[in-house]
């Protein structure tokens, strides 16, 4: 049986402002709840940006190199390691859409003053690992992803599964776990099951009433000032939006709005809720699958140093 929303959450539609009667402000409490650390199951995927996740990043370069060197890159010898280990390659010409477009929190924009100015925006990419071309070839020895015409094999050397940068995950990680599928998309890697629970309890989140009450909430305070989106994800994703690399001023009303709304109706602080809600019960019901996997990450990091104390 579904459990009963606590009182003190449905109370939250009541607000009407910023702020509640005890003079709490909500505008920094929605953006602490709005944030990938403020889940239980952030604790099962790497933080890249984390001593040992620069560590992790560190060995995985270094043994490209390597294997780069192999394959008959030989100008690989002089790259400096620690200069690529926050970046991963892309392919020149790469269209890239997006840009800064986009949120890198759960629940999208939630600062009206920030919306005002970025829109929808608002990627931190200064957090965040960022692309580097590499030449098609390089590219293709890196990683393994090939286009129609592409040659599986370079300088008379196969390339290995994944590129480079694959087989030095493999000799980080070990070998990889089963591929995960969501909503048709395949999740791979050596933190599927953590990304695969998120986007199901999720899901699962969104079908209760309480969410649905929030969105409709949420909703009829966007329609007050003159925007139709039946919820958040809609209006953050509008295509209107991928058009340029920078915001338009009706993308800045339209976020501006969004994130109001977000405040004035306790959007996040529900959204929040009820997502916790599923992710405990996803991880208590997966307790030695995520034991495992946080074991094999713990492993892994312990590989990584050994792979940079032994680099010349």
């Amino acid at each position: 049986m579904r459990k009963v929303l606590p009182l003190a959450l449905a109370g939250l539609f009541a607000v009407s402002a910023c702020r509640v009667a005890d003079g709490h402000d909500t505008t920094a409490e929605s953006h602490r709840l709005n944030a990938m650390g403020a889940f239980p199951l952030h604790a099962y995927l790497p933080d890249s940006a984390s001593a040992e996740g620069k560590t992790v990043g560190r060995a995985q370069w270094i043994l490209a190199k390597k294997c780069m060197v192999r394959l008959g890159f030989a100008g690989f010898a002089a790259l400096d390691t620690t200069s690529v280990e926050s970046t991963y390659p892309v392919r020149p010409g790469t269209l890239d859409l997006a840009g800064t477009l986009g949120d890198d929190s759960p629940y999208g924009v939630d600062d009206p003053d920030l919306a005002a100015e970025n829109g929808y925006h608002n990627r931190r990419t200064e957090d965040s690992a960022q692309g580097q071309e590499w030449p098609a070839d390089q590219f293709v020895a890196l990683t393994g992803e090939f286009d129609s015409g592409d040659s599986r094999s370079t300088h008379g050397h196969r390339i290995p599964e994944g590129g480079c940068l694959g087989q030095a995950t493999r000799t980080i990680y070990g070998a990889p776990p089963e591929v995960a599928k969501v909503g048709g998309v395949k999740l791979s890697g050596y933190y599927s099951l953590a990304m695969e629970l998120w986007s199901q309890s999720h899901e699962e989140a969104r079908k209760d009433p309480a969410w649905k009450k929030a969105e409709r909430a949420w909703s009829d305070c966007m329609r007050k000032k003159g925007f139709r989106y039946a919820d958040p994800d809609k209006a953050a994703v509008d295509f209107a939006w991928y058009k340029t690399r920078t915001p338009s001023d009706k993308e800045k009303k339209t976020a501006t709005a969004d994130a109001r709304c977000k405040l004035d109706t306790g959007y996040i602080p529900v959204a929040h809720s009820l997502d916790v809600r599923a992710q405990k019960s996803a991880i208590a019901g997966n307790k030695q699958r995520l034991d495992d996997l946080r074991a094999a990450e713990k492993q892994a990091i312990r590989n990584a140093r050994t792979i940079v104390l032994k680099e010349p």
